[in-house]
């Protein structure tokens, strides 16, 4: 279709973006500085019914012929308890309930794999945009594909383009279409048969086949990041607006509350806006976009908004019954704050949490399947204090569940940035592992890799870790390692640093590796891919095997299995490293 005359149009453009899961409120501390006093109070912050509230309101205050366009930039997976126990089901019900107009394809909507991605597709009532996904070659006996959801709009390899959505304001066409991140399988795990493509070269090719049609307004619903649509609207002409996701970027100045500064919202590039709104629910952002005839974009008024409830919880120690002063300044103070909204909660979307999801979710923060008779550390470094006491047991629920499916697992290594905190002593719950300990849903698999690249993995993670001769990517990659003990050298030469490297087995005990012979180890997906030093792993025999039991799932099953097992000595012993490494 040739759409032959172009007019001017007005949009109110609402935007979110990586909401990971969390529909309820979150309990947020704020910092202020008063003339007399700082205080810190806490307030509610964010959640599904607030954003559907004040969407309503935004909606209702429409003038001047403006329409609405209601997007969502990605990552709508994992983040809590609400995606551990029903995946994309709940995603599904609440991000239908708040009536998108569109939803960008994030790289954690992918860390399970594609089935999520295509049961969620199944569910959902507005169209998923993943316009550098080529589904072309996605392989025909698969139970629920991609490619045939009429929701998902991918990437065209005839037309090398992203396949884009039109929405008619005041009857001007503005085309609607997606980017993520093209090496996606580097940080996530999309099946094999459905790569990504260069992300640049199809925002050139789309952006030129939408202008071919004769539309000159066009939005780029991106899950690049911050950094990389910055780069794109430099190397891209003709694209009015991008709206971000992927690096939790809360433009404005939220300062004065005690949140960290950000760029102004909506930064401009290349005649590019460029806008994202926050992260988990807490924010959302919204802007007036008149363009004219050519598709320029000729004004711009905008903000992100902090969604607050009615209350502002104060320390006792801070104030008493008696002196409401505290109280009463916090309250104006965060009333008067230009980028804060305080609202009510829609009570239509906040029932069908309540009723369908919320009963479940307590069940399990209530549910108590070990005991930890001590407080248990981690730590994503050894320091003066010792290693992770948690890490270690992890790997080994990995080598425990992977064998109670029938793989003869030798050994298991497990990232420390897949750990996410200590234990407090007491009763441990099912939402203390799901929402706190792991809670990311990546999947465990198993692979076949010999001895010498066990040795090369293992010193690649802690090279990467403590920068030490690389160029690190951060900490989290420390590995931590279960039926394996190794001394680290971190004097020696690169490539000579991993010694005494031993495996154990129940008949033999502890025996050195064989540098030639191939052992079966376990890992979550994304060690397993050989990032953040692991990389050596890339040499494993054949392809992994990538099972549908997650981190969370392991550990659960160990514990429940072997209540004790926080208690318990364990096996693997390991020398981190020389002193004045």
């Amino acid at each position: 279709m040739k759409y032959k005359k172009n007019k001017m149009s007005k949009i109110r453009l609402v935007h979110i973006n990586d909401t990971h899961s969390h529909f309820e409120p979150t309990s947020l501390q704020l910092s202020i500085s008063l003339p007399k006093q700082d205080i810190s109070p806490y307030v509610s912050a964010g959640g599904f019914a607030r954003i559907a509230t004040r969407k309503k309101q935004l909606e209702s205050t429409l003038c001047d012929s403006r329409e609405m366009v209601f997007l969502h930039a990605g990552d709508c997976f994992q983040g809590t308890l609400y995606f551990t126990l029903f995946k994309g089901e709940a995603n599904a019900e609440m991000l239908n309930a708040l009536n998108l107009d569109a939803m960008a394809l994030g790289n954690h909507e992918l860390d399970m794999g594609n089935l999520p991605v295509a049961k969620f597709v199944k569910q959902i009532n507005f169209p998923l945009l993943a316009g550098n996904w080529d589904l072309s070659g996605e392989m025909r006996d698969k139970t629920y594909r991609l490619r045939d959801s009429e929701n998902v709009h991918s990437f065209d390899p005839k037309t090398q383009t992203a396949s884009w959505i039109i929405k008619y304001v005041q009857e001007e066409p503005i085309a609607i279409f997606s980017l993520a991140i093209d090496k996606m399988s580097d940080i996530s795990n999309p099946d094999h048969d459905t790569p990504f493509t260069d992300s640049i070269q199809t925002a050139k090719n789309t952006v030129e086949a939408i202008k071919s049609q004769g539309i000159n307004k066009i939005i780029l619903l991106s899950h690049m990041g911050y950094e990389a649509d910055f780069d794109l609207a430099e190397k891209v002409d003709g694209i009015s607006i991008i709206v971000g996701g992927h690096s939790h970027r809360l433009q404005g100045d939220f300062s004065a509350l005690g949140l960290k500064k950000d760029d102004d919202y909506g930064m401009v590039v290349n005649d590019t806006y460029i806008v994202q709104a926050g992260y988990h629910s807490l924010s959302m952002g919204h802007c007036d976009i008149d363009f004219d005839e050519k598709g320029n974009v000729i004004k711009f008024t905008g903000k992100n908004e902090l969604l607050l409830g009615r209350r502002v919880f104060l320390d006792a120690r801070m104030t008493s019954a008696t002196d409401q002063a505290p109280y009463n300044l916090a309250r104006q103070f965060i009333d008067n704050h230009p980028n804060v909204i305080v609202c009510k909660k829609d009570l239509n979307v906040q029932a069908i949490l309540n009723n369908r999801y919320l009963p479940r979710v307590r069940e399990l923060q209530n549910q108590m399947i070990a005991v930890a008779g001590r407080p248990m550390r981690h730590v994503r470094v050894p320091d003066e204090l010792g290693a992770s006491e948690l890490a270690p047991i992890v790997a080994k629920s990995f080598a425990y569940s992977m064998s109670k499916l029938g793989y003869s697992v030798d050994f298991a290594i497990h990232n420390a940035g897949g750990v996410r905190n200590s234990l407090h002593q007491g009763n441990v719950s099912v939402a203390d592992i799901a929402g706190k300990l792991l809670p990311f849903a990546v999947p465990v698999g198993v692979y076949k890799v010999r001895g010498k690249d066990i040795a090369a993995a293992l010193e690649g993670a802690i090279n990467n870790a403590l920068n030490n001769g690389v160029k690190g990517t951060g900490d989290g990659s420390y590995p931590y390692t279960h039926n394996l003990n190794f001394k680290y050298l971190g004097q020696a030469p690169i490539g000579k640093r991993i010694v005494e490297l031993q495996i154990y087995t129940p008949i033999e005990g502890w025996q050195p590796i064989d540098n030639k012979k191939y052992y079966l180890g376990t890992s979550s997906a994304y060690t397993m891919k050989g990032k953040e030093g692991f990389d050596a792993l890339l040499n494993m025999d054949g392809e992994e095997i990538v099972t549908d039991w997650s981190m969370t799932d392991c550990f659960i099953e160990l514990l429940k299995d072997n209540p004790n097992e926080l208690n318990a000595p364990q096996l693997t012993q390991q020398i981190w490293w020389h002193k004045g490494c």
